[in-house]
């Protein structure tokens, strides 16, 4: 990672908005397992980047291109083809 990249980059947290809007909940919580260096942490531990094009997600640990969402006029781009998998909680049931 350069130290350049370093300074520009927000936790997970600052990207969470643009993703929830894609999956309708707050992604904070879901575990992104990198398809570089296969290191898993949650979405608010990944390196955010914002303001354009569209909002990116980067791994701390290898900087590999995990996840990023752009929105244009009339389409909602998602490219998930840098991670190997997301894994979503689900809530407890109340039984």
């Amino acid at each position: 990672m350069t130290e350049q990249s370093a300074s520009n980059s927000l936790d997970g947290n600052a990207a969470a908005g643009p993703f929830t809007d894609v999956f309708g909940f707050d992604v904070s919580t879901v575990l992104v397992t990198c398809g570089g260096c296969r290191a898993s942490a949650v979405f608010a531990e990944q390196r955010a980047f914002l303001g354009g094009p569209g909002t990116v997600l980067r791994c701390p640990g290898c900087d590999h291109l995990l996840a990023r969402v752009v929105q244009t006029t009339d389409e909602l781009w998602l490219d998930m083809s840098g991670s190997s998998c997301w894994r979503f909680p689900l809530e407890a049931s109340t039984a």
